[in-house]
């Protein structure tokens, strides 16, 4: 049996012995690991939400190797979830929701995405272990949370000409954008050569037009993989110098051969460089990174204002 599954057996047994039909009831059986204001999350909220986001390679796991992940990092994920319910609540606050059609046209543009039929997207819900509905419950949040961050920060953030002519009289912007397959490092010969060789299919698929991001999303092994490979702007000196190698031999719009590093096996696509960039758009490149970096922090900002005016009891 799965952990996640687990976790809903023994909610459902506790709600069953004990007689109750309340939501009240479950709630309190199933124990509460934070009080956020008026609302709660259980231990079978923060276990469900943390094997979600886990990897297919963590899934893969047993139950007890899992249960030892999970204690080791409950806490950091669910100070993630208190931060996510108090931005819905402050949305409630601000009378900021998502329509039935919002959801719908989001739903669809993930299956165009991800080129996926009705078949292989019910597939796709099924291995994640949910529901139409639920999954439908989950878009609903992150269109709430990115309007009222987009109300609340992102749109009261400027960046003037002045700002961009001095960061850029200051810093030589010099960097690339990158989308990546990730395959992690195997443990033994034999592992390796055969990642090799699902590597060598991949990257021939690639280059036969199939599309990067797709299969990054269905192939990597990183966290990227959800945002389809896009490791975005990174800068030279953040670079390794196996890709530095690599990308020393590629032109904008290449894919690379399979190539090994500490961490393990990528092909990687140069998607944009900044030394092949004109004036303005090196202008734009260095407003578009200043306006993150300001995002980045009046975020946190933000954050920390909810959390002050609010009451927030964790029982982890």
């Amino acid at each position: 049996m799965s952990l996640k599954k687990w976790v809903g057996a023994v909610v459902v047994a506790v709600f069953l012995l004990s007689g109750s039909t309340t939501a009240t009831a479950v709630v309190l059986l199933d124990r509460v690991v934070a009080v956020v204001n008026t609302e709660v999350i259980t231990w079978g909220d923060l276990y469900k939400a943390m094997e979600f986001k886990a990897s297919d390679e963590f899934k893969a796991l047993g139950d007890d190797e899992k249960r030892k992940l999970f204690k080791e990092n409950e806490a950091s994920f669910l100070e993630v979830m208190i931060d996510t319910k108090l931005q819905i609540q402050a949305a409630k606050k601000l009378n900021i929701d998502a329509s039935k059609d919002e959801v719908t046209d989001a739903m669809e543009g993930i299956k165009k995405k991800y080129s996926l039929g009705e078949k292989e997207f019910s597939e796709s819900l099924e291995k994640e272990g949910l529901t139409l509905e639920e999954y439908r419950k989950i878009l609903t949040e992150q269109i709430i949370l990115s309007k009222v961050v987009g109300q609340e920060v992102r749109n009261k953030i400027i960046v003037s000409d002045g700002d961009v002519k001095e960061y850029m009289l200051a810093n030589k912007e010099s960097g690339y954008k990158i989308s990546e397959i990730l395959f992690k490092k195997p443990k033994t010969d034999a592992e390796r050569k055969a990642l090799e060789v699902k590597a060598g299919d991949i990257y021939q698929r690639l280059k036969a037009g199939e599309d990067f991001s797709a299969l990054a999303g269905l192939y990597s092994e990183d966290s990227t993989g959800k945002k389809g490979g896009d490791l975005g702007f990174v800068n030279k000196e953040y670079l390794g110098k196996e890709f530095l190698e690599v990308i020393s031999r590629m032109k904008v719009g290449d894919l690379s051969e399979p190539f090994w590093t500490a961490k393990g096996l990528y092909i990687i696509k140069l998607e944009d460089s900044a030394d092949a960039k004109t004036a303005d758009e090196l202008k734009e490149l260095t407003k578009k990174k200043l306006f993150e970096k300001r995002f980045t922090e009046a975020y946190k900002n933000w954050i920390k204002g909810l959390r002050e005016k609010s009451y927030v009891e964790v029982r982890l």
